[in-house]
């Protein structure tokens, strides 16, 4: 039998069932608590998939029709900026990134250009909630969730969160054309 923590889809089924018993473990009708001992759930060291946030900050370059070549991370995942970080600092925080991601880097840890990626105009800014995001010609990069894998450019264009969202060129130069 496999080890059920091991596996990401699993874990995550065991994590929801340890929550849900535990859950019945609060206070009755009457205001007693119960005495039963309940073992706390395991919580697997790695469950989350893959984002900006947790993927290596290797920035590279992808052709996606119609916008040429373009930054995407280390999955292929598009790179975008935004306008209201005026090419000098992280301003989507909070549930602006859970929808934009930004390409965190690990205390120490820098950007890697790859493809036709420049090292040169890698750089990485303080993030407000904490460590250092990568950034590109002085821009700040996001993902977008909405992006249904590497290629997608969905956030394109988008106005979202204040400001508009656009993919950059390996030159650093801020791509307005839609796909």
């Amino acid at each position: 039998m496999p080890d059920v923590m091991s596996t990401p889809k699993l874990s995550a089924v065991a994590l929801s069932v340890g929550v849900l018993a535990l859950a019945g473990c609060g206070s009755s009708s009457n205001g007693t608590s119960s005495s039963a001992s309940t073992p706390a759930p395991t919580t697997p060291a790695a469950t989350t998939p893959a984002t900006s946030s947790t993927a290596s900050a290797q920035v590279s370059t992808k052709s996606v029709s119609t916008l040429g070549p373009i930054l995407v991370n280390s999955e292929g995942r598009t790179l975008y900026i935004f306008e209201p970080d005026k090419h000098a600092k992280v301003t989507c925080t909070g549930a602006c990134a859970s929808l934009w991601p930004p390409l965190k880097l690990s205390s120490g840890q820098k950007a890697v250009a790859g493809g036709e990626a420049k090292s040169s105009l890698l750089s990485s800014d303080p993030d407000p909630e904490g460590g250092a995001v990568a950034t590109y010609a002085g821009w700040p990069l996001y993902t977008y969730a909405a992006d249904s894998g590497p290629g997608s450019a969905n956030g394109q264009g988008v106005n979202a969160d204040g400001g508009l969202w656009y993919v950059i060129s390996p030159a650093g130069t801020v791509v307005e054309k839609m796909p």
